[in-house]
């Protein structure tokens, strides 16, 4: 059984607020990565429930983060049609996604899509 690991590492300043957030992958050699933030959500068996850690540097400015998660939830879409075939919940999360990309455009932190 071939395996396969990632590595996150997160530097954090003396009040414990990240600084730095870096990551590699086995499969992707190995080259570091660096990130503004991170977003795992895990489906833990045990307790039957999700266990999520979402943590940004302190340089990740609030326009970035509110693209970070438009951006999180439309890819949630994609991967709720394909894992499931659910047509129906992923159409209401594409409609969450343009409702909340018109928010932004509102606020003038993101260009209009063409």
């Amino acid at each position: 059984m071939k395996k396969s690991e990632i590595y996150f590492s997160v530097a954090l300043d003396d009040q414990n607020i990240p600084e730095a957030i870096s990551w590699r992958a086995t499969d992707a050699g190995e080259q570091i990565h660096f990130a503004k933030a991170i977003n795992i959500a895990l489906w833990d068996r045990n307790q039957e429930g999700t266990m999520k850690m979402d943590l940004w540097t302190k340089d990740m400015p609030v326009d970035e983060m509110k693209h970070f998660y438009l951006d999180t939830i439309g890819s949630m879409a994609q991967t709720i049609l394909t894992a499931t075939g659910d047509e129906v919940m992923a159409k209401k999360m594409r409609a969450l996604c343009e409702e909340l990309g018109k928010h932004l455009e509102e606020e003038g932190q993101v260009q209009p899509q063409q």
